[in-house]
């Protein structure tokens, strides 16, 4: 059994895939600083997959803990790197603490695994690096552009990063995973996503209003270029983008890969509006939503959805949730978790 770390893997992203990379039969080691999560979500895990992951609540800031962590787990081949903050509105407010935390934190992982003898690490990026893109969907080649906030520009940032650290290292092989936009929980209802404070995103914000733990949900313009005037995202199920995660790094580990680092971009290869997205909400839990249109929000695009092909044909994934699924699995984990 290979052993792999995850950090921010009591996240909504990390902790699917820590089930995924049990359920495969990966040793998986934790780390996560609790600033958006909850050591609880170690029960779900081990509920679904009968496996308690080691847990270690370190702050990826602080240097000589992630030092001494590698000295204790010299053993590991392999890293998915999730840990960082991911509000766009809050990275316009707080840029600093945006590039402290997304980008000091992955160069300490860096340093350490290119004192190990080989390594494989996975980063988990964004499709915010194309802003608004030229031509859709939104292929691997299409031009970084100049980041609409400063969390798409640490995730810019990150990518030069582990791609320079690449050259220099010959015994670190890494892929970039770009993804859309992760909705949806297990079907076990055992983990979803559980924001702290207020959500950032639509579906929890969806879900809470609906529950009645918000009064309404805002919807940012509905003025944009698009069909019905709202902007446009690919949605994509969590679990499916966990598999992804398990799938690229089988990749690395299996010298696969066809250079030493890769990009692949995680959709659906859909485009679904915020009010499409309402819609599929209201049909599956059979209720009315109360929301109001109201200005357009700094930094949103837009319109962005993926071309999967390479990733469909060179990593071999493709997804197999629905939108409708999504949804219905957002609102049972809601229900269970005020229930």
């Amino acid at each position: 059994m290979d052993k792999v770390l995850v950090t921010g893997g009591l996240g909504f992203i990390g902790s699917h895939t820590v089930v995924e990379l049990q359920n495969e039969g990966y040793e998986v080691v934790i780390i996560d600083d609790l600033s958006n999560s909850s050591a609880e979500v170690l029960e779900g895990i081990e509920a679904i997959t009968g496996i308690r992951p080691l847990f270690e609540q370190i702050d990826l800031k602080e240097k000589l803990d992630v030092e001494n962590f590698f000295v204790r787990h010299s053993d590991i081949k392999g890293v998915i790197h999730f840990a960082a903050s991911k509000a766009v509105g809050e990275s316009v407010k707080e840029p600093l603490l945006y590039y402290e935390n997304n980008i000091s934190t992955l160069v300490y992982v860096l340093k350490e695994l290119k004192k190990l003898p080989s390594a494989a690490f996975i980063f988990s990026s964004s499709c915010t690096v194309y802003g608004q893109a030229d031509e859709l969907p939104i292929t691997e080649n299409a031009p970084v552009k100049a980041a609409e906030s400063p969390y798409g520009n640490t995730k810019q940032i990150g990518e030069e990063i582990i791609k320079d650290t690449c050259k220099i290292a010959p015994n670190l092989k890494a892929i970039a995973l770009r993804y859309f936009n992760p909705i949806g929980a297990h079907k076990s209802v055992k983990i979803g996503e559980l924001p702290i404070g207020v959500p950032q995103n639509l579906v929890p914000f969806i879900t809470q209003t609906a529950i009645g733990l918000r009064d309404e949900l805002s919807i940012f313009g509905d003025d944009y270029p698009t069909p019905d005037g709202t902007c446009i995202r690919d949605y994509i199920h969590v679990v499916d983008l966990a598999k992804a995660h398990v799938i690229a790094l089988g990749r690395l580990l299996q010298g696969k890969n066809k250079s030493n680092y890769e990009t692949f971009n995680l959709g659906t290869g859909k485009g679904s509006s915020v009010l499409e997205v309402v819609k599929s909400f209201e049909k599956v839990s059979g209720k009315k939503l109360n929301y109001k249109i109201v200005g357009r929000r700094e930094g949103d695009i837009i319109s962005a959805y993926a071309d999967t092909n390479k990733a469909n044909d060179d990593l071999g994934w493709k997804t197999e949730l629905s939108l409708d699924e999504a949804m219905r699995s957002a609102w049972e984990w809601e229900q269970k978790v005020r229930g």
